[in-house]
C-alpha cells in the first residue's frame, strides 16, 4: 500500500497563503478556517485504506481512577519505579511545566522547582513541555516546544536514578517551520533517535527526527498526506465545534496535523497520523535512520495501516494491537492484526473521560491515560476557563493475549 504523494511542496505554500491572515495567540500561530482552495491531496488508486466501520464494544473492562492531576496534563510517562510524571499543558497556564506524583502521593515539580521557574537562574529552565517519555533506565525525556515565551524548542533529559541532568538538545532551526508546535515524541529502541510530531498549522505538518548522539535534527514528510489534517474532518465536543474564534471574528482550527505517534517493540515501524484524520500510517524506521534518501523516495514508502479516530495519543502492545485515545467519543479504541487492522473497535467508554491523552502501556502492563478537558481551556473559549476539575488519570487492562475478548 505504498504511495507517492504527488503534490509538490510549493503547492502547500500557496495553500497557506490562501488561508489569509494569521494570528499568534499564546505563541501559537492560528490560521483562519475560512473557505479556501484545498490542496490536491488525492491519493493514487493503489492506496487502499480501509473504510471507517462501525464501532464494537468489548465488555467487562473496568476503568480505574488511579489519581487526579493538579491541572490538565499535556503528556505523561510512568517511571520504572511506578511514579507518574506529567507535563502541565500550557493552555492551562499552570505554575509548573512538569510534575511528578511522588511516593508520598503528592504532586511536586519535576525534576525540581528551579527548572520549572522562569528567571530562577538555573542552568536550564523549562518553558512549555508537552511530550514526555521515559526509557528503561529511568531517563525522562521532556519535549519543550518553547511556545510560552517563544524560546528555541529543546529536548531535556533527566536521569531519575542519578538525580541529575542527562542531556539537552536544542532543536536546530532548519528542522522547524514558522508555525512549528512540537507536541509528542517516541524513542527508537534500536537507534539513538527520537521521533517528534509537529502538527504546525495542519498543512506544513511534519515528523522531526533527532539524533541524540550528534544533536542534529531533520524535518521529514512535511506537507505529506500522512501528516496533514483532513479539512473535511471536524472535532465536536460538548455539542459544539472545537475551534478558536479570533478577535477579528474569524475561526481557527489549531493543532490538527500529525500528533499521535508510537513505535513497535522491535523498533521496526513508526506509526503516526494527523489528529484530525481518519487513517493511521506507518514507515520503516530503517528509512528514517538514513540520511541519503530523497524526500520523494521517503514519501513513497509510507503505508496506510488502519482507520483511526480523532486522537492525540496511541500505544502498541506486544501483540501488535494499537490503542487510541478517542477524543470525539471519550473512549479507548483499538485495531488488531487479528483482522488485518480492518476494524476500529471499542475497548471502553466512560462519561468521566473528556479529551483522553497520554495513552501508554506502563511497566505494570496496564493502559494508563488521562482526561484533560483541553477543549474547555481559555484558549478555546475566548480567554475563559470552563474546565471542571478534577483531571483524573486512569488505568485499564489491555486486551487479553487471545483473540478478540468479546
Amino acid at each position: 500500500m505504498s504511495f507517492f504523494h504527488q503534490a509538490k511542496k510549493h503547492s502547500f505554500v500557496g495553500v497557506a497563503a490562501s488561508l489569509g491572515q494569521s494570528l499568534i495567540l499564546g505563541g501559537l500561530v492560528l490560521l483562519s478556517a475560512e473557505p479556501c482552495p484545498a490542496p490536491d491531496l488525492k491519493l493514487p488508486s493503489e492506496l487502499k485504506l480501509p473504510s471507517f466501520p462501525g464501532v464494537f464494544k468489548k465488555n467487562g473492562n473496568e476503568l480505574e481512577e488511579t489519581t487526579h492531576a493538579p491541572t490538565g496534563p499535556g503528556g505523561m510517562c510512568v517511571l520504572p519505579s511506578g511514579e507518574y510524571v506529567i507535563s502541565c499543558h500550557q493552555f492551562f497556564n499552570h505554575q509548573y511545566r512538569v510534575m511528578m506524583l511522588d511516593k508520598q502521593n503528592k504532586w511536586v515539580p519535576f525534576p525540581n522547582a528551579e527548572m520549572n521557574t522562569p528567571d530562577s537562574g538555573y542552568p536550564v529552565v523549562l518553558d512549555s513541555v508537552l511530550g514526555v517519555t521515559c526509557d528503561s533506565r529511568g531517563i525522562v525525556w521532556m519535549l519543550d516546544n518553547g511556545r510560552r515565551s517563544d524560546t528555541p524548542p529543546k529536548l531535556v533529559a533527566w536521569d531519575t536514578k542519578r538525580g541529575q541532568l542527562h542531556q539537552i538538545i536544542v532543536i536546530n532551526p532548519q528542522a522547524l517551520a514558522p508555525t512549528s508546535f512540537l507536541k509528542n515524541l517516541v524513542l527508537d529502541p534500536e537507534a539513538p533517535l527520537i521521533y517528534i510530531t509537529d502538527p504546525a498549522d495542519g498543512i506544513s505538518s511534519a515528523i522531526v527526527v533527532v539524533d541524540i548522539e550528534t544533536n542534529l535534527a531533520r524535518r521529514v514528510l512535511e506537507g505529506h498526506t500522512s501528516t496533514t489534517m483532513d479539512p473535511s474532518l471536524d472535532l465536536e465536543l460538548d455539542g459544539r465545534p472545537v475551534e478558536v474564534r479570533r478577535p477579528d471574528g474569524h475561526i481557527a482550527t489549531p493543532l490538527t496535523g500529525v500528533s499521535p505517534i508510537a513505535i513497535d517493540r522491535k523498533g521496526e515501524f513508526l506509526y503516526y497520523g494527523p489528529r484530525n484524520g481518519s487513517s493511521l500510517f506507518k514507515i520503516e524506521t530503517s528509512l528514517l535512520r538514513r540520511l541519503d534518501i530523497a524526500p520523494n523516495v521517503l514519501e513513497s514508502q509510507v503505508d496506510g495501516v488502519s482507520p483511526k479516530p480523532i486522537c492525540d495519543s496511541m500505544s502498541i502492545d506486544s501483540k501488535g494491537r494499537i490503542y487510541f485515545g478517542d477524543i470525539s467519543r471519550g473512549s479507548l479504541d483499538y485495531v488488531s492484526p487479528d483482522d488485518d487492522y480492518l476494524n476500529l473497535r471499542l475497548l471502553l467508554v466512560d462519561p468521566r473521560v473528556s479529551w483522553p491523552g497520554g495513552l501508554l502501556i506502563a511497566p505494570d502492563g496496564n493502559l494508563h491515560f488521562f482526561s484533560n478537558q483541553l477543549h474547555r481551556t481559555p484558549f478555546f473559549n475566548g480567554g475563559k476557563d470552563v474546565s471542571s476539575p478534577p483531571f483524573p488519570i486512569f488505568k485499564a487492562r489491555p486486551l487479553p493475549s487471545s483473540r478478540f475478548g468479546f
